[in-house]
């Protein structure tokens, strides 16, 4: 596979679009993004999986998957080595994270249609500080 692949398959699932995020290329939905050709210079498409996906998807195919290092990887963002990815496996593992963020945007939106508590006690207000 190869970065024209990973763009191809991206923009087949629904509603998906190609923006730019810090001069790369990401694919979105509603705004989001869950895929991304960053590290496209050194052969991968990342993916953004939960922590328990990126491990099943390393386990299952370590030649394929590697987590990204640092902070980021903890958090389940996932390089996929495209030229060891056959059309099945960057299919699924597209599909997978694609639907983690039409999952995710789902709850936000949820999130932000609920009405607010309104405050029982309000804060006393803060006394102005002296300036010297």
């Amino acid at each position: 596979m190869n970065i024209k692949d990973f763009r191809r398959i991206a923009l087949s699932l629904e509603d998906a679009q190609e923006r730019s995020h810090m001069g790369s290329p990401d694919f979105r939905i509603d705004g989001r993004i869950f895929a991304t050709l960053a590290s496209a210079r050194l052969g991968y498409g990342n993916l953004m999986l939960t922590p328990e996906q990126q491990a099943a998807f390393v386990e299952e195919l370590p030649e394929v998957f590697i987590p990204i290092k640092g902070g980021w990887g903890r958090l389940g963002m996932t390089h996929i080595k495209l030229a060891a990815a056959n059309e099945d496996v960057l299919a699924g593992a597209l599909h997978a994270a694609w639907q983690l963020r039409v999952e995710k945007n789902a709850k936000s939106s949820q999130k932000k249609s609920r009405p607010r508590k309104s405050a029982s006690r309000k804060k006393p207000a803060r006394a102005p500080r002296k300036t010297r």
